[in-house]
């Protein structure tokens, strides 16, 4: 089971002006090959799948642990995108003057056509996530090998990324997930180690290009997010430890298992998108739309009721004026 708060993982500020073309970009960080969508549901039917689990317990842990990370960073990358398209094509409720004239110069008009200019599992091309990325051999070193390298090929996609945008919504959003992705790195590295003997770690980084380098990510490196592992959970998945443990393998800084995730921040609460009739449209009936609700919700059928029945009395009395 999940539990769900709602939280972003870290706080994205607010873009300096709409940019439908980075928001496409940043689609790749969420249902590319390499994005979210696929880190999440790998660990996620791994940790399911997962035969032996007692005893190879520490391997499940930490898989188990990673997969609800990554549940978060896909709303992260979502509201990035969101942000990035709030306010893209011209607000209004006449449809006649053409509102998403704008869109047919964006690079991605799913967007536009297939959404209210919200975020979709979708690459950078507009190719729509699908579940052939997800890899779940059954063999735990297979498998571990497997994470290692898709987290290598995620930070290469961040970090190109991170080099196509400016803008401080997406390039926050990225620095963040480099640091949080070289957890997961790391964590796959020590895995692998404690498996084999095999010294994975003197392979980082990979690209061959330091978190410290992207300013977005260094503050949180500077906080030492990097060397953190959440343990998602209060008492289960408690034996990740048993592999996140020791230095770090690029500044040797000490590593630690917290119970809990992040604090997190308030997610931005999306600006209304009419000439998308996102969330309604100009045309609603409120009297109806009060009904329904009243219907779904009968604990405030009474209000509902006492409210249609004032508009009433209204009516009538105008009604008897104009008499």
């Amino acid at each position: 089971m999940i539990t769900r708060f709602d939280k972003l993982q870290t706080e994205l500020p607010h873009p300096d002006h709409p940019s439908p073309n980075s928001a496409a970009a940043v689609q790749e960080l969420l249902g590319g090959k390499f994005g979210e969508m696929s880190t999440f549901m790998n660990y996620t039917f791994q940790s399911f799948n997962f035969r032996g689990r007692e005893k190879m317990r520490p391997f499940y842990d930490l898989i188990a642990n990673i997969a609800a990370e990554e549940f978060g960073h896909i709303e992260l990358v979502t509201y990035a995108i969101n942000l990035l398209l709030s306010g893209t094509t011209e607000r209004g409720d006449d449809p006649s003057e053409t509102p998403l004239a704008s869109a047919a110069d964006a690079r991605n008009t799913y967007h536009f056509l297939a959404s209210g200019q919200q975020a979709l599992p979708m690459d950078s091309q507009g190719n729509f996530w699908t579940g052939a990325n997800v890899f779940s051999s059954g063999n735990l070193k297979l498998d571990l090998l497997h994470n290692f390298f898709l987290e290598c090929g995620a930070r290469a996609g961040k970090i190109r990324v991170y080099e196509t945008v400016d803008d401080p919504t997406a390039r926050e959003c990225v620095g963040f997930l480099l640091v949080r992705g070289g957890v997961h790195i790391v964590a796959y590295a020590k895995a692998l180690e404690k498996l084999s003997g095999v010294d994975v770690g003197k392979l980082l980084p990979i690209p061959d290009i330091s978190n410290k380098r992207f300013p977005e990510a260094a503050k949180h490196e500077a906080r030492g997010l990097h060397r953190i592992l959440y343990q998602f959970s209060p008492e289960d998945y408690p034996r990740a430890g048993e592999i996140w443990n020791g230095q770090h393998p690029e500044d040797g800084s000490e590593l630690e298992v917290e119970v809990g995730g992040p604090e997190g921040a308030t997610p931005p609460d999306l600006d209304e998108e009419p000439q998308l009739t996102a969330p309604v449209g100009p045309d609603i009936d409120p009297e109806m739309f009060a009904e329904v609700a009243g219907r779904l919700f009968p604990e405030v059928a009474p209000k509902q009721r006492t409210a249609s029945k004032a508009r009433s009395q209204r009516k009538t009395a105008s009604k008897a004026r104009s008499r």
